[in-house]
């Protein structure tokens, strides 16, 4: 790490606790079926500013604290014998981006993904999951899969949003530490669905403008203020 690097706080956490919040995350996310096989990745931030990774192509089952990797945000292996996700660039770039963000999750959640898939933003049309996410979870332009396109796009989108729509793909949610990041992309999976459902119902009535802004207004202080604590 830079001076420069150093000089900027970021919200980091102690390499162990990282380690076991992301291995318990990723069985999670698997466990509630927001992946199938091996899609899907999760990192931690730790507090040297290193990040550690999920493992590419290893079920969740059978991952353990030792496939884990770790890795700088420049992409170097500091720790750990098998490679990191094939998505990593997508989250070096979104911690790059936002210091605050501890921790970032991908998954392939079944409705999320139909939004994804459709190129349609998921609305926040209930106000509490304005006041978890930020607002309507943004649909990013197309990049193919594991590319520094797609990681800049996503990155550039979760600058006021935990979660983010990955077009024809999935879905990437943040938060101040892995739990959080998990607990963001779970409530957008059901609000997914619950805005689905609306959807059949004969449509969806968004929340007053005011509403909306009063909202997001403490998700941004709780994000600004909070997620650094």
């Amino acid at each position: 790490m830079t001076d420069t690097d150093a000089a900027v706080k970021i919200n980091g956490h102690p390499l162990e606790e990282v380690r076991e919040a992301v291995l318990e995350a990723a069985k999670k996310m698997y466990a509630r079926g927001l992946v199938e096989g091996t899609a899907g990745n999760v990192s931690g931030r730790v507090d040297d500013g290193t990040v550690v990774l999920t493992p590419s192509s290893l079920s969740y089952e059978a991952m353990t604290l030792e496939d884990l990797v770790q890795i700088t945000l420049e992409g170097e292996v500091v720790a750990g014998e098998r490679s990191p996700t094939s998505e990593k660039s997508l989250h070096l770039a979104t911690m790059a981006a936002h210091p605050e963000v501890g921790a970032v999750v991908h998954c392939h959640a079944k409705y999320a993904s139909m939004y994804a898939v459709a190129h349609r933003a998921i609305p926040a049309a209930i106000d509490e999951f304005v006041t978890y996410i930020g607002g309507d979870v943004p649909i990013c332009d197309y990049h193919q899969s594991g590319s520094d396109g797609l990681a800049t796009e996503v990155a550039s989108r979760l600058g006021n949003r935990s979660a983010a729509l990955m077009a024809n793909h999935g879905m990437c949610a943040v938060g101040k530490n892995v739990d959080d990041a998990l607990h963001s992309a779970m409530v957008v999976e059901h609000n997914a669905q619950i805005m689905w459902g609306a959807e059949q119902l004969g449509g969806i009535v968004e929340l007053p403008e005011k509403a909306t802004t009063d909202f997001a207004n403490v998700y941004d202080f709780i994000r600004h203020h909070m997620w650094m604590a």
